[in-house]
């Protein structure tokens, strides 16, 4: 199964497809979790989080990694 083919089987996976980051939000939404809950996930350092001057970005390929949606070769 390739890993396009592998993120289509998980729909809130499939549209991280082609993304370099998503917010801190989305990452809650794509987790089942509240926005609070995320930003506090994220402040614990357990999630792959880069800081863009005040922003919070979530790396896709971190998170597809740590979510153990990543297939290695």
């Amino acid at each position: 199964m390739s890993d396009v083919t592998a993120l289509a089987a998980r729909p809130d996976l499939a549209k991280l497809h082609g993304r370099a980051t998503i917010s801190v939000e989305e990452t809650a939404k794509v987790l089942g979790i509240g926005r609070t809950a995320a930003y506090e996930a994220a402040r614990r350092g357990e999630l792959p989080t880069r800081r863009l001057g005040r922003r919070v970005l979530v790396p896709v390929p971190a998170l597809l990694e740590w979510l153990g949606a990543t297939r290695s070769a």
